[in-house]
Order: structure tokens, then sequence, then C-alpha cells
């Protein structure tokens, strides 16, 4: 059957139900780990345990994807968050849980081989645009995802994530029946450059890694979204934890249900910034300035969580961070892929997605850290220095980056 749909709405929907099951996840996971034992250091290694499976399989997948098409690789990543979600579900002790994340790390690569796809499809000033309708499908899963969490929650703690496992086997319907088949890049290398096909196989190709790194137009904007990702995935992970401890709602501790409200917020912001003007922002702006803008605005938000102390004060603190989050995701994006030629689109999201494991391994271990010993405030702080960092890595980022780089990697 073939999609009378644009590759780029057919991935918009796909994305959007993936994130829709992650997303209900979020608010319940240190909750629903509680319930075995787990302390909030421990909580912290188990969302660090998915990122380091990821960490190995990110590459692995975006390299395989540059010589055999995304699509095929995009459904056996979807295979394994879908046995995760049910393993998740029926799990009755903490190594379930633990191995049920560890399964999904395994497999996990939607999201890099989703902007890989689109980096195939949409020319290089449109990029930016393109992307933030990942964004979107991020904003509008935030919006509903724990919302739904939050409503069938009392139905036991299972019924989300068995909610979850069905909207992830949707996900794989979808990208079998909407997805265009074969999708991989067809420009050629630039002479001289190794074509992707044969170059040393490698689960981490710590070679392109080194020389990525080392590009003067891909290097800073890799060490700014590590920054970025590490602050955002450090207060969407261990969040609930700062929540039940520091927060009040109608005179009794944050719990999932309140945690959602938040999250349900973070998503509405997203959505309304990313959707009727991300594309106007651009084209004034331009996603350098958008970048910087976005840093900033997460280290002010971050940072306002030590004044906050219930549901109406912690809104007005996270409209910063969402705001600053929703902007810089889909610029610092763009900026990378239109650095790197088309050939090479999959091998430097891959290495994206390494650094987001990286990030997303480092965020909650030390989260967790802090909350277990009770730093609610420095867990606050550090979270908007490393925002701020990102921020000011501003001022040694290249001051064009519309011409794409040759031979980045």
């Amino acid at each position: 059957m073939r999609s009378k749909l644009s590759p780029t709405t057919a991935i918009f929907l796909i994305v959007l139900v993936d994130i829709l099951g992650f997303t209900i996840l979020i608010p319940l996971l240190p909750f629903y780990a509680e319930r075995f034992g787990a302390t909030p250091q421990t909580i912290g290694l188990l969302v660090s345990s998915y990122a380091i499976c990821q960490l190995i399989s990110g590459p692995l997948l975006g390299r395989l994807s540059d010589t055999t098409g995304r699509k095929p690789l995009l459904i056996v990543s979807q295979i394994g968050t879908c046995l995760g979600f049910l393993l998740l579900a029926y799990a009755n002790s903490l190594w379930l849980v633990f191995a049920s994340r560890i399964i999904d790390g395994l497999t996990a690569g939607n999201l890099s081989l989703a902007q890989a796809f689109i980096s195939d499809v949409t020319a290089p000033q449109d990029r930016a645009k393109a992307f933030a309708k990942i964004g979107i499908a991020f904003g509008i899963g935030f919006l509903l995802g724990p919302a739904i969490a939050g409503a069938l929650s009392h139905m036991g703690p299972a019924a989300p994530i068995f909610l979850a496992a069905g909207l992830s086997f949707v996900s794989i319907l979808a990208t079998t029946f909407l997805l265009p088949g074969g999708i991989a890049p067809k420009a050629k290398a630039p002479e001289g450059a190794a074509p992707a096909a044969k170059k040393p196989f490698k689960i981490i190709d710590v070679d392109g890694f080194r020389r990525s790194v080392s590009h003067p137009g891909l290097g800073v904007r890799f060490a700014q979204f590590f920054l970025f990702i590490f602050a955002f995935n450090g207060y969407v992970s261990v969040f609930p934890l700062f929540a039940a401890r520091a927060l009040t709602f109608a005179g009794r501790p944050f719990g999932a249900t309140e945690v959602s409200y938040v999250y349900a917020y973070t998503g509405l912001v997203g959505i309304l910034v990313q959707g009727p003007f991300m594309g106007r922002l651009v084209a004034r702006f331009g996603e350098q300035v958008l970048t910087t803008i976005g840093f900033l605005g997460m280290a002010i938000g971050y940072c306002a969580l030590t004044l906050v102390s219930d549901l109406p004060t912690t809104l007005a603190a996270v409209t910063f961070s969402a705001i600053g989050s929703s902007l810089a995701r889909p610029a610092l994006t763009s900026l990378i892929s239109r650095r790197a030629g088309r050939h090479e689109q999959g091998t430097v999201l891959g290495i994206s997605q390494s650094l987001q494991s990286l990030g997303q391994i480092c965020a909650p271990l030390a989260g967790g850290f802090l909350i277990e010993r009770s730093l609610l405030g420095v867990w606050c702080v550090f979270g908007g220095a490393i925002a701020f960092c990102g921020f000011l890595l501003q001022k040694k980022a290249p001051a064009d980056d519309a011409k794409p780089a040759t031979s980045a990697v």
C-alpha cells in the first residue's frame, strides 16, 4: 500500500506515536520503581541504564541506516521499544524493571533515524522547520502523554504502561504502511571521501567521533548539543523526585498526577513555540540567535525552580525553560545537520545520538545523587549552570553555519 502522505508528515505521525508512548512513562517510572524499593540514586541508575545501551546502539543503527535504509532499522528499533514496555508492565521485581529499560535501550534509535530521514528528503535551508515538526511531536507527546498517564494511573500502575506498549505497536504499523521503503541517502560522497559502506564496521566509531568533534564547524555544536541534553534530561528524568520532596498541591506532596500537569504544560509551550512561530523565527533571527535565546531561557527556568513551592509558581518557572528548550533543540539539530554532507547524515546524527546518550547517562546519575542527599536547590542551580555553559559556547560558534561541511566524518 502506497502512502499519499508526504514523507515528513509520515515521519511526524510515526514519531508522535512513539513519543506518546515514551511520555506516558516519564512521570510514572520513578514512582513505579519506588514500589520495588528503589532509592533516588537507584532510579538515576535505572534511567541511565537505558542510555548506556543506547550509547552502543545509536551509532550502529545510524551507520547501518546509511547503507541499508532507514525504514527496516526504524522498525527494529520500535519492536524493541514495544517489547521493553510489555516487560515493564509485567515486572514484579526491580531487576525486571531494569531489564525492560535495557531491552528498549539496546534497540533505541527511533529519533536519530527519523532525523536522518528528514535530512534525506529536505533541503538544508528547510531543515530547521522540518526538525521543528519533531519538536511539535515532542510537544504534543508531553501534552497528551502525561495527561493520559495521570488519567489511567487510578486503574493501576501498569495500565498506562500497557497503553504505551499498544502505541508502540501502532508506530510499527505506521512505519510499515506510511513510510516509503528503502530510504537511504542517494547522493554520492564528495570526491576523495571514502564511501560509507566501505568504512570499517564499528559499534562505536571512535575515529569518526574524534574527527567530527575536532571539525571547526561541528565541534562546538556537538558540545552544545551535549550540554542541552544534559540540562534538559536532568530536568525531565529527576523532576518527579524533586517535586515529591519540594512541592505541594492542595496540601499534599506532588505525586504522578501533579507531575503530569507540569509535563503537559511543558508540551503545550513546545507546541506553541515550534508550531506557528518556529518558521518565522528562523527566517527572522536565524538558528544561531535562537540557540542563544534557548540556552538562556533554560538557564533561567531551571535556576528559578529554587524559588517554587506549588503548582502555579512551578509553571511560571517552567515557562522559561520550556520556551528555551523548544527553541534550542530544532535550531541545534539543524545546525549540526547542515554542517554534514548528505551521505554522512546517518553517521553524524548517530554521533549526536551518542552524545545524547552520554547526557542521558550523566544527568540522572548526578540528579539522583543530589536528590538522595536532599540537595534540592543544588540540583536546580546545577541544571541552570549546565545550560548557561551552552549559552557561553555561542561565542565560539562558527559565524556562518549555512555552508555544509564536506568532510566532517
